[in-house]
Protein backbone atom coordinates (compact mmCIF):
# COMPACT_ATOMS: atom_id res chain seq x y z
CA UNK A 1 0.00 0.00 0.00
CA UNK A 2 1.25 3.47 -0.87
CA UNK A 3 1.89 5.33 2.39
CA UNK A 4 3.69 8.34 0.92
CA UNK A 5 1.62 11.41 1.71
CA UNK A 6 3.69 14.03 -0.12
CA UNK A 7 5.89 14.06 -3.21
CA UNK A 8 8.01 17.10 -4.05
CA UNK A 9 9.00 17.22 -7.72
CA UNK A 10 11.97 19.44 -8.60
CA UNK A 11 13.31 19.87 -12.16
CA UNK A 12 17.04 20.55 -12.25
CA UNK A 13 19.04 22.12 -15.07
CA UNK A 14 22.57 23.43 -14.47
CA UNK A 15 22.01 24.23 -10.78
CA UNK A 16 25.24 22.88 -9.27
CA UNK A 17 25.98 26.13 -7.43
CA UNK A 18 22.70 26.20 -5.54
CA UNK A 19 21.80 22.56 -4.97
CA UNK A 20 23.49 22.21 -1.58
CA UNK A 21 21.69 25.28 -0.30
CA UNK A 22 18.45 23.74 -1.56
CA UNK A 23 19.17 20.48 0.29
CA UNK A 24 20.01 22.34 3.49
CA UNK A 25 16.63 24.08 3.53
CA UNK A 26 14.33 21.59 1.80
CA UNK A 27 14.78 18.48 3.94
CA UNK A 28 14.47 20.25 7.33
CA UNK A 29 11.34 22.04 6.07
CA UNK A 30 9.77 18.73 5.00
CA UNK A 31 10.78 16.98 8.22
CA UNK A 32 8.88 19.63 10.19
CA UNK A 33 5.65 18.83 8.32
CA UNK A 34 5.39 15.47 10.11
CA UNK A 35 4.21 13.65 6.98
CA UNK A 36 5.72 10.81 4.99
CA UNK A 37 7.37 12.33 1.96
CA UNK A 38 9.69 11.80 -0.96
CA UNK A 39 11.75 14.28 -2.98
CA UNK A 40 11.97 13.49 -6.67
CA UNK A 41 14.67 15.38 -8.57
CA UNK A 42 14.55 15.27 -12.37
CA UNK A 43 17.82 16.24 -14.04
CA UNK A 44 17.00 17.76 -17.42
CA UNK A 45 20.29 17.10 -19.20
CA UNK A 46 22.44 19.41 -17.07
CA UNK A 47 25.90 20.10 -18.49
CA UNK A 48 27.49 20.87 -15.13
CA UNK A 49 27.97 18.75 -11.99
CA UNK A 50 24.28 18.70 -11.09
CA UNK A 51 23.85 14.94 -11.83
CA UNK A 52 26.83 14.05 -9.63
CA UNK A 53 25.54 16.22 -6.78
CA UNK A 54 22.11 14.60 -7.05
CA UNK A 55 23.71 11.16 -6.90
CA UNK A 56 25.55 12.15 -3.73
CA UNK A 57 22.35 13.43 -2.17
CA UNK A 58 20.57 10.19 -3.04
CA UNK A 59 23.31 8.26 -1.27
CA UNK A 60 22.93 10.48 1.81
CA UNK A 61 19.13 10.26 2.00
CA UNK A 62 18.03 7.20 -0.03
CA UNK A 63 14.96 6.75 2.18
CA UNK A 64 13.25 9.91 0.89
CA UNK A 65 15.24 10.84 -2.24
CA UNK A 66 14.71 9.68 -5.81
CA UNK A 67 16.51 10.96 -8.89
CA UNK A 68 15.51 10.72 -12.56
CA UNK A 69 18.32 11.43 -15.02
CA UNK A 70 17.41 12.44 -18.57
CA UNK A 71 19.88 11.68 -21.36
CA UNK A 72 19.28 15.10 -22.90
CA UNK A 73 17.57 18.45 -22.40
CA UNK A 74 13.82 18.08 -22.94
CA UNK A 75 12.54 21.16 -21.13
CA UNK A 76 11.18 22.01 -17.71
CA UNK A 77 7.65 20.82 -18.38
CA UNK A 78 8.81 17.42 -19.62
CA UNK A 79 10.92 17.11 -16.48
CA UNK A 80 7.84 17.79 -14.37
CA UNK A 81 5.83 15.27 -16.37
CA UNK A 82 8.51 12.64 -15.72
CA UNK A 83 8.26 13.43 -12.02
CA UNK A 84 4.46 13.17 -12.08
CA UNK A 85 4.61 9.79 -13.80
CA UNK A 86 6.92 8.38 -11.11
CA UNK A 87 5.82 10.10 -7.92
CA UNK A 88 3.97 8.12 -5.25
CA UNK A 89 2.50 10.79 -3.00
CA UNK A 90 -1.18 11.48 -2.43
CA UNK A 91 -0.29 15.14 -2.79
CA UNK A 92 2.35 16.50 -5.14
CA UNK A 93 4.17 19.82 -4.89
CA UNK A 94 6.36 21.27 -7.65
CA UNK A 95 9.28 23.46 -6.69
CA UNK A 96 12.07 25.32 -8.48
CA UNK A 97 15.65 24.33 -7.67
CA UNK A 98 16.89 27.93 -7.50
CA UNK A 99 15.29 28.71 -4.09
CA UNK A 100 13.28 31.61 -5.47
CA UNK A 101 10.33 29.66 -4.06
CA UNK A 102 11.22 29.07 -0.38
CA UNK A 103 10.73 25.39 0.60
CA UNK A 104 9.35 26.60 3.92
CA UNK A 105 6.21 27.74 2.05
CA UNK A 106 5.21 24.17 1.15
CA UNK A 107 3.34 23.85 4.43
CA UNK A 108 1.20 26.87 3.50
CA UNK A 109 0.01 25.12 0.33
CA UNK A 110 -0.73 21.87 2.15
CA UNK A 111 -2.72 23.74 4.79
CA UNK A 112 -4.81 25.25 2.01
CA UNK A 113 -5.44 21.80 0.57
CA UNK A 114 -6.61 20.65 4.00
CA UNK A 115 -9.52 23.08 3.55
CA UNK A 116 -10.83 20.98 0.67
CA UNK A 117 -9.02 22.37 -2.37
CA UNK A 118 -7.58 19.94 -4.91
CA UNK A 119 -5.24 22.35 -6.71
CA UNK A 120 -3.41 25.23 -5.04
CA UNK A 121 -1.37 27.73 -7.02
CA UNK A 122 0.81 30.44 -5.56
CA UNK A 123 1.19 34.18 -5.99
CA UNK A 124 4.55 35.73 -5.26
CA UNK A 125 4.17 38.33 -2.50
CA UNK A 126 7.02 40.49 -3.72
CA UNK A 127 8.63 39.57 -7.00
CA UNK A 128 12.35 40.17 -7.22
CA UNK A 129 12.52 40.09 -11.01
CA UNK A 130 13.54 42.66 -13.60
CA UNK A 131 10.99 45.29 -14.61
CA UNK A 132 10.51 43.86 -18.10
CA UNK A 133 9.54 40.47 -16.66
CA UNK A 134 6.91 42.20 -14.50
CA UNK A 135 5.44 44.00 -17.49
CA UNK A 136 5.63 41.03 -19.86
CA UNK A 137 4.14 38.62 -17.33
CA UNK A 138 1.25 40.95 -16.51
CA UNK A 139 0.44 41.49 -20.19
CA UNK A 140 0.67 37.79 -21.02
CA UNK A 141 -1.45 36.82 -18.01
CA UNK A 142 -4.23 39.18 -19.02
CA UNK A 143 -4.23 38.03 -22.62
CA UNK A 144 -4.11 34.36 -21.63
CA UNK A 145 -7.02 34.67 -19.21
CA UNK A 146 -9.23 36.37 -21.80
CA UNK A 147 -8.50 33.73 -24.42
CA UNK A 148 -8.45 30.51 -22.39
CA UNK A 149 -10.59 31.48 -19.34
CA UNK A 150 -7.91 29.87 -17.17
CA UNK A 151 -7.37 32.07 -14.12
CA UNK A 152 -3.80 31.79 -12.93
CA UNK A 153 -2.69 35.01 -11.27
CA UNK A 154 1.03 34.24 -11.32
CA UNK A 155 1.80 31.66 -13.98
CA UNK A 156 5.56 32.09 -13.56
CA UNK A 157 5.61 30.72 -10.00
CA UNK A 158 6.58 27.04 -9.90
CA UNK A 159 5.41 26.42 -6.32
CA UNK A 160 2.09 24.56 -6.74
CA UNK A 161 0.28 21.70 -5.04
CA UNK A 162 -1.80 19.01 -6.76
CA UNK A 163 -4.12 16.31 -5.48
CA UNK A 164 -3.47 12.74 -6.58
CA UNK A 165 -6.59 12.67 -8.75
CA UNK A 166 -5.32 15.63 -10.77
CA UNK A 167 -1.89 14.03 -11.17
CA UNK A 168 -3.52 10.85 -12.50
CA UNK A 169 -5.59 12.91 -14.95
CA UNK A 170 -2.50 14.77 -16.18
CA UNK A 171 -0.62 11.49 -16.60
CA UNK A 172 -3.44 10.16 -18.78
CA UNK A 173 -2.85 12.98 -21.27
CA UNK A 174 -0.32 12.26 -24.01
CA UNK A 175 0.21 15.78 -25.32
CA UNK A 176 3.66 16.65 -26.59
CA UNK A 177 3.37 20.31 -25.60
CA UNK A 178 1.29 21.59 -22.75
CA UNK A 179 1.33 24.00 -19.83
CA UNK A 180 0.94 21.84 -16.73
CA UNK A 181 -0.59 24.42 -14.31
CA UNK A 182 -3.25 25.30 -16.88
CA UNK A 183 -3.95 21.63 -17.57
CA UNK A 184 -4.30 21.02 -13.84
CA UNK A 185 -6.61 24.02 -13.48
CA UNK A 186 -8.88 22.61 -16.20
CA UNK A 187 -9.11 19.32 -14.28
CA UNK A 188 -9.54 20.81 -10.80
CA UNK A 189 -12.93 20.81 -9.13
CA UNK A 190 -11.98 23.31 -6.45
CA UNK A 191 -8.84 25.35 -7.27
CA UNK A 192 -7.35 28.01 -5.03
CA UNK A 193 -4.31 30.26 -4.71
CA UNK A 194 -2.19 31.42 -1.80
CA UNK A 195 0.31 34.24 -1.42
CA UNK A 196 3.88 33.06 -0.81
CA UNK A 197 7.25 34.65 -0.27
CA UNK A 198 9.65 35.10 -3.17
CA UNK A 199 13.41 35.34 -2.90
CA UNK A 200 16.00 36.61 -5.32
CA UNK A 201 18.08 33.96 -7.04
CA UNK A 202 21.31 33.79 -5.05
CA UNK A 203 23.48 31.98 -7.61
CA UNK A 204 23.27 31.08 -11.29
CA UNK A 205 21.05 32.75 -13.83
CA UNK A 206 17.44 32.44 -14.94
CA UNK A 207 16.73 29.84 -17.61
CA UNK A 208 13.77 31.86 -18.93
CA UNK A 209 14.39 34.55 -21.53
CA UNK A 210 11.83 36.84 -23.15
CA UNK A 211 11.69 34.43 -26.08
CA UNK A 212 10.97 31.53 -23.71
CA UNK A 213 8.16 33.51 -22.12
CA UNK A 214 6.60 34.23 -25.51
CA UNK A 215 6.96 30.58 -26.56
CA UNK A 216 5.35 29.43 -23.32
CA UNK A 217 2.32 31.64 -23.86
CA UNK A 218 1.98 30.54 -27.48
CA UNK A 219 1.89 26.94 -26.25
CA UNK A 220 -0.63 27.88 -23.60
CA UNK A 221 -3.02 29.72 -25.91
CA UNK A 222 -2.85 27.29 -28.81
CA UNK A 223 -3.05 24.28 -26.51
CA UNK A 224 -6.18 25.33 -24.64
CA UNK A 225 -8.23 27.45 -27.01
CA UNK A 226 -9.22 27.98 -30.63
CA UNK A 227 -9.98 31.63 -29.92
CA UNK A 228 -6.75 32.93 -31.57
CA UNK A 229 -7.75 31.31 -34.87
CA UNK A 230 -11.33 32.51 -34.51
CA UNK A 231 -10.19 36.04 -33.72
CA UNK A 232 -7.95 36.05 -36.76
CA UNK A 233 -10.83 34.83 -38.93
CA UNK A 234 -13.03 37.66 -37.66
CA UNK A 235 -10.21 40.14 -38.26
CA UNK A 236 -9.83 38.84 -41.80
CA UNK A 237 -13.54 39.32 -42.44
CA UNK A 238 -13.46 42.86 -41.04
CA UNK A 239 -10.43 43.82 -43.14
CA UNK A 240 -12.00 42.31 -46.25
CA UNK A 241 -15.17 44.35 -45.77
CA UNK A 242 -13.24 47.56 -45.13
CA UNK A 243 -10.98 46.88 -48.11
CA UNK A 244 -14.05 46.41 -50.31
CA UNK A 245 -15.45 49.76 -49.22
CA UNK A 246 -12.06 51.36 -49.81
CA UNK A 247 -11.86 49.95 -53.35
CA UNK A 248 -15.32 51.30 -54.13
CA UNK A 249 -14.31 54.67 -52.70
CA UNK A 250 -11.17 54.81 -54.86
CA UNK A 251 -13.14 53.81 -57.96
CA UNK A 252 -15.73 56.54 -57.40
CA UNK A 253 -13.02 59.08 -56.65
CA UNK A 254 -11.24 58.20 -59.88
CA UNK A 255 -14.45 58.70 -61.87
CA UNK A 256 -15.33 61.98 -60.16
CA UNK A 257 -11.96 63.62 -59.43
CA UNK A 258 -9.70 61.75 -61.84
CA UNK A 259 -6.44 59.82 -61.38
CA UNK A 260 -3.86 61.08 -58.89
CA UNK A 261 -0.45 59.93 -57.70
CA UNK A 262 -0.48 61.54 -54.27
CA UNK A 263 -2.19 58.55 -52.65
CA UNK A 264 0.42 56.05 -53.81
CA UNK A 265 2.24 55.86 -50.49
CA UNK A 266 -1.05 55.48 -48.65
CA UNK A 267 -1.78 52.43 -50.77
CA UNK A 268 1.70 51.09 -50.00
CA UNK A 269 1.08 51.54 -46.27
CA UNK A 270 -2.26 49.74 -46.49
CA UNK A 271 -0.68 46.93 -48.52
CA UNK A 272 2.16 46.49 -46.02
CA UNK A 273 -0.33 46.43 -43.15
CA UNK A 274 -2.39 43.71 -44.85
CA UNK A 275 0.76 41.74 -45.64
CA UNK A 276 1.80 41.93 -41.99
CA UNK A 277 -1.61 40.69 -40.86
CA UNK A 278 -1.39 37.84 -43.36
CA UNK A 279 2.07 36.77 -42.20
CA UNK A 280 0.93 36.83 -38.59
CA UNK A 281 -2.04 34.66 -39.50
CA UNK A 282 0.19 32.18 -41.31
CA UNK A 283 2.44 32.00 -38.26
CA UNK A 284 -0.54 31.48 -35.96
CA UNK A 285 -1.89 28.73 -38.18
CA UNK A 286 1.60 27.21 -38.21
CA UNK A 287 1.51 27.00 -34.40
CA UNK A 288 -1.57 24.80 -34.54
CA UNK A 289 -0.26 22.72 -37.44
CA UNK A 290 3.08 22.31 -35.67
CA UNK A 291 1.35 20.97 -32.56
CA UNK A 292 -0.52 18.45 -34.69
CA UNK A 293 2.70 17.45 -36.47
CA UNK A 294 4.55 16.87 -33.21
CA UNK A 295 1.66 14.87 -31.82
CA UNK A 296 1.12 12.52 -34.76
CA UNK A 297 4.79 11.50 -34.90
CA UNK A 298 4.35 9.67 -31.58
CA UNK A 299 7.93 10.28 -30.55
CA UNK A 300 8.79 9.84 -26.85
CA UNK A 301 8.45 13.06 -24.90
CA UNK A 302 11.71 12.40 -23.06
CA UNK A 303 14.35 9.70 -22.65
CA UNK A 304 15.48 8.50 -19.23
CA UNK A 305 19.10 7.51 -18.75
CA UNK A 306 18.76 6.22 -15.19
CA UNK A 307 16.52 6.30 -12.13
CA UNK A 308 18.10 6.34 -8.69
CA UNK A 309 15.76 5.00 -6.04
CA UNK A 310 15.75 2.51 -3.23
CA UNK A 311 13.87 -0.66 -4.11
CA UNK A 312 10.62 -1.12 -2.26
CA UNK A 313 10.46 -4.04 0.16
Amino acid sequence: MNTTQLSVVIPVYNEEQGLQALFDRLYPALDKLAVTYEVLFVNDGSRDRSPAILREQFQRRPDVTRVVLFNGNFGQHMAIMAGFERCRGQRVVTLDADLQNPPEEIGRLLARMDEGYDYVGSIRKQRNDSWWRHVASRAMNGLRERITHIKITDQGCMLRAYDRNIIDAINSCKEMNTFIPALAYSFARNPAEVIVEHEERAVGESKYSLYSLIRLNFDLMTGFSLVPLQMFSMLGIAISVLSGFFVVFLALRRLIVGPEAEGLFTLFAIAFFLIGITLFGIGLLGEYVGRIYQQVRHRPRYLVEAVLERSED
